[in-house]
């Protein structure tokens, strides 16, 4: 199996530890950060894409459903429902890092 297939079709339930985030963005998958604006001015991890999880459903058209995706917030409530979205909406390749703290 390739990397990708290990890491998103894998028996982890969808949750990754930082040192497999790094190695999925490493390797081409998004960042998606689900906090507010806000959370995410006062400190992200670099490269990230700012998506509010509040907004997530009305802002799928700017994702890619073929891209990979790793997901995260800053405690892991909001990565999970945001992972769960984007997987009922035909994105296969979606973890969830979790909470910021995780990278």
């Amino acid at each position: 199996m390739s990397f990708f297939s290990n890491l998103f079709g894998g028996a982890n339930n969808g949750l990754v530890n930082g040192a497999q985030a790094r190695e999925a963005v490493s390797h081409g998958a998004i960042l998606l950060d689900v906090r507010t604006p806000m959370e995410h001015e006062a400190g992200t991890i670099p490269g990230s894409k700012n998506i509010a999880v509040q907004e997530l459903a009305q802002r799928l058209g700017e994702l890619d459903p073929n891209q990979s995706y790793v997901v995260y917030c800053r405690s892991g409530g909001r990565s999970a429902a945001a992972a769960a979205l984007l997987k009922q909406n035909g994105f296969a390749n979606v973890v969830d890092l979790g909470g910021i703290g995780n990278w």
